[in-house]
């Protein structure tokens, strides 16, 4: 299964389905550590370096996280299975504001919404919260502006807002396997020119693979360095690629016109100069700097 992520993409709020309010407005998945992105792996799901252990309150069924984030549960169910960090969790909620007014329900739509957590695919708020919570568990998650949508508020959500969620964990289905990645060894590889000053370096030919093409839809596999060899984002750590539609302005020029040298199977080194990537304005809080020029190791899973 690939996931879609918004790092690469040109806008920098990516709706997904009919959910979208619970997306978050930044890019990258796991590297910021502001308002509104996820927390590092060593630090995620309400636990901070050096902070405080949860608190309960006099009801046994309600605690607060660190982080102020505070559940209720409805329903319990201590034999229910816990998800894992990447677990893909299926949730059923509604959403309201502390007025009671509704802006946001699966239950409405009839299905449940699916996502993986821990990987910054929707609110801080919701990857605390539910990894709180059995499968079969109902509970009411309490969650401050801060780990919501913090003073930019999303639609129908004022500035500043404090959410009420009622939600149900539906199921869990096992994450993808995350792996170290490897930088490519392009010592000796031949150097290719592309258009608008991009080079690449196939490392690993496939002549009778299907050609990545505009409009194809491709699963490419990535690791993202600046050209100092710092990596600053990795489908391979996350044991899944990122899935989008070639040629139609999806991701940065650079992804754009370096994936149609390639076929399905081919790995290759991108060298993206910054025109091509995010130019003046840099991208991710600081992670790549202004006039940044860019590599990304990338393997073609999937051509459709």
């Amino acid at each position: 299964m690939t996931t879609t992520l918004s790092w690469l993409r040109t806008s920098a709020f990516v709706p997904v389905a009919m959910s979208a309010l619970l997306f978050t407005s930044s890019g990258c998945a796991s590297k910021k550590n502001d308002k509104n992105t996820p927390i590092a792996a060593d630090t995620a799901f309400g636990e901070t370096k050096n902070s405080q252990p949860m608190q309960e309150s006099q009801d046994p069924d309600e605690i607060t996280l660190p982080s102020g984030l505070k559940i209720k549960y409805l329903v319990r169910n201590e034999k229910g299975a816990m998800p894992a960090l990447g677990d893909k969790v299926a949730v059923h909620y509604v959403g309201t504001l502390l007025d009671g007014k509704k802006f946001d329900s699966s239950r409405d739509r009839g299905h449940p919404f699916e996502f993986p957590l821990g990987q910054g695919r929707v609110i801080r708020g919701w990857d605390e919260g539910i990894a709180k919570l059995r499968v079969g568990e109902k509970a009411i998650l309490t969650i401050p502006a801060e780990l919501g949508y913090g003073p930019q508020g999303q639609g129908s959500i004022p500035p500043n807002s404090t959410l009420i969620f009622e939600v149900e964990l539906m199921g869990i289905k096992p994450g993808p396997k995350p792996q170290v990645p490897v930088a490519f060894n392009i010592k000796g590889v031949k150097e290719r020119a592309g258009k608008n000053g991009l080079k690449y370096y196939v490392i690993k030919a496939n002549p009778s693979g299907t050609p990545v093409t505009a409009g194809k839809k491709v699963a490419v596999h990535y690791t993202g360095y600046l050209t100092n060899g710092k990596k600053f984002d990795s489908s391979v750590e996350r044991g899944e690629p990122i899935e989008l539609t070639v040629g139609v302005g999806q991701v940065i020029k650079g992804w754009d016109e370096g994936l149609q040298n390639l076929r399905q199977g081919e790995k290759a080194r991108l060298v993206i100069p910054s025109a091509l990537a995010y130019g003046e304005a840099g991208a991710g809080g600081g992670l790549i700097p202004p006039n940044a020029d860019l590599v990304f190791d990338v393997e073609i899973v999937e051509v459709n």
